[in-house]
């Protein structure tokens, strides 16, 4: 790899993208839209759901278990879900087998369960907990801009590629002793660098107005987000490695980007959802990315604590990169 050609592609490239005024606005205030909104329509008390986490490997004999419109999470980790109820995000903990229950109070939910399980079930012993709320659009941030870096990777790495293809620009780098893993590394870091200073602006200047809570470090989000976006970036690549049909690659790119939106846990937890939904999920690297986020920002969790999730979107990363390489095409 020679370093004169690499950056003989990835100068004009960043220019390219900072003269698409449109594609430029959109990147900066889609997320922004997003998260603004959705501060505002989940501010207040939210949805009458109320979710309880159940210790597992208990019997199951309280008549507080058969009340409907109560959402039952299963408990494996008692010492995680009492933060959880710390912050909210379990309205209340249930352990049968030891007759005690956990319950915040400042929570309105965990209030109303509580008069539910006295009223019902005597002899248990309650545990207050107390902490910060949070809030939805605390847990919602993480998800947008993973979100904004799926389709901004997506379809700014493939849609460009597509079209040089088709316009013979492509042809025309062929003649020149550029090779093909210099063209797509000078892709990835262009894409790559935009994508991280529009997601730490975007998340600075909404963090100003709503004050996001954060218990982990930044340093540790920001390598979260870099491995996201270089995972998704050569995710698309390898769409747009022989494509020569914008149709096509829309198509295709819009095949894998909507699952990846709905079942990646942007909108809403997969807590409680089918088992087989969730291992799907985990085959997406979007799940990853805001996996690994929301436990930096909620949990409080280091980078041995999403280990995981890095290996994956690393290994992926790798997986993605070799095989755009090995089928890329020029024409």
């Amino acid at each position: 790899m020679r370093l004169y050609r690499f950056l003989a592609i990835l100068g004009p490239r960043n220019k390219e993208f900072w003269r698409d005024r449109a594609a430029l606005a959109w990147n900066f205030l889609f997320p922004i839209a997003v998260v603004v909104g959705f501060a505002i329509a989940f501010s207040g008390q939210g949805p009458d759901l109320y979710k309880v986490g159940l210790v597992e490997g208990t019997p199951q004999e309280l008549a507080f278990l058969d009340t409907k419109y109560v959402q039952f999470v299963p408990v494996d980790d008692v010492d995680k879900a009492v933060v959880k109820v710390e912050r909210h995000q379990l309205d209340m903990l249930l352990d049968p087998a030891s007759r005690r229950y956990w319950v915040n109070d400042s929570s309105p939910a965990g209030y109303v369960l509580e008069r539910l399980l006295q009223g019902g079930d005597q002899g248990l012993s309650k545990q207050l907990v107390t902490g910060d709320e949070i809030r939805y659009v605390d847990w919602l941030i993480s998800g947008i801009l993973a979100m904004n870096l799926m389709f901004s990777a997506l379809f700014g790495v493939g849609f460009v590629i597509v079209r040089y293809r088709k316009n013979g620009v492509l042809k025309r780098l062929r003649a020149s002793p550029l090779t093909a893993f210099e063209f797509l590394a000078a892709q990835v870091v262009s894409r790559l660098w935009l994508l991280i200073a529009i997601s730490v602006l975007v998340f600075v200047g909404t963090d100003l107005f709503l004050d996001y809570r954060m218990y982990g470090s930044y340093l540790d989000l920001l390598i979260v987000f870099i491995l996201g976006a270089m995972c998704l970036i050569s995710l698309g690549l390898l769409f747009a490695a022989r494509i020569a049909s914008e149709e096509l690659a829309g198509g295709l790119l819009n095949l894998i980007s909507w699952p990846m939106m709905f079942l990646s846990g942007v909108w809403f937890s997969l807590e409680g959802v089918n088992p087989w939904i969730q291992k799907l999920a985990l085959l997406l690297p979007l799940t990853h990315v805001i996996d690994g986020a929301r436990a930096i920002m909620i949990d409080g969790a280091g980078l041995l604590d999403i280990a995981p999730n890095l290996i994956v979107l690393a290994g992926m990363t790798a997986l993605f990169l070799a095989l755009g390489s090995w089928l890329f095409r020029w024409e």
